[in-house]
């Protein structure tokens, strides 16, 4: 079975995790699959907007408790293993944020641990309203520290913090109020909610998209004189991109932009 499943479509990637009976687990082959599907979607200029989502009862469990048990059985106890897992993990995560194209969590089920780093990492997320998401490695003694990058870059710390230390779950409408989600949706609604914000980002221009999207994650970094001082050098770079230019004198003309 074909562990990650890509489907193109009116400049739309949608990636599908398809390791159902695992709970779409981020096993060493899925986090290899997703990384080398993100790799090939950044070079390809067809796809304008990316959305990834889980088959079978769940969005993402984690990681593969089961193959993280057997990376312990080596003569460091592990460590070697661990260390390269997380730096994997955590490699996996700034390539979707580094990609130009946005991309779309459309989460159901369960989305735990480094599920919900997942869908606190992509750049927007769509939930069924049923959806539960935590962090709940420290029920069985591990804290969600890699997660917790993640999740403490969407959500106020108090909440995060609760989320880290009771390891309980948040609902999809708890999740939308303390935005780690864009929204919550009946799951009847959410595979068509999901496509109309991919297909709304994929009508924009790409190049106006990639250097806005870099510039998103680069300013939150800096602070308030700086990011202004690093957003009018990029507010100057998409002025003198021609397609910028038409765009504009095709508002100004009332008609639809002929871009390249």
């Amino acid at each position: 079975m074909t562990i990650l499943l890509r489907e193109d479509s009116d400049h739309v990637a949608t990636l599908t995790m398809n390791a159902p009976e695992r709970l779409n687990a981020l096993s060493d082959a899925m986090l290899a699959a997703l990384h080398g599907a993100f790799d090939e979607i950044a070079e390809d200029p067809t796809v304008r907007a990316v959305i990834l989502r889980g088959t079978g009862k769940a969005f993402c469990a984690g990681h593969d408790l089961k193959e993280m048990q057997a990376g312990r059985q080596s003569a460091d106890g592990g460590a070697a293993y661990f260390k390269d897992l997380f730096d994997r993990c955590a490699a996996l995560m700034q390539r979707i944020q580094s990609i130009p194209q946005p991309v779309i969590a459309q989460a159901h089920g369960i989305a735990t641990a480094a599920g919900c780093q997942l869908v606190a990492t992509c750049d927007l997320a769509i939930a069924d309203d049923k959806t539960r998401f935590g962090v709940n490695g420290v029920n069985i003694g591990l804290f969600c520290s890699t997660p917790m990058v993640a999740l403490t870059r969407n959500i106020h710390r108090k909440a995060a913090f609760e989320m880290l230390t009771t390891g309980g779950f948040i609902s999809a409408r708890e999740a939308q109020e303390f935005g780690l989600i864009n929204r919550s949706v009946h799951s009847d609604a959410l595979s068509r909610e999901t496509a109309e914000i991919a297909h709304s980002i994929a009508g924009k221009l790409a190049s106006a998209v990639k250097i806005g999207k870099q510039a998103f994650y680069n300013q939150a970094q800096m602070t308030t004189a700086d990011a202004y001082a690093y957003a009018g050098d990029v507010m100057v770079q998409n002025m003198l991109v021609d397609d910028t230019n038409e765009g504009i004198n095709a508002f100004l003309e009332k008609r639809e932009p002929n871009w390249s």
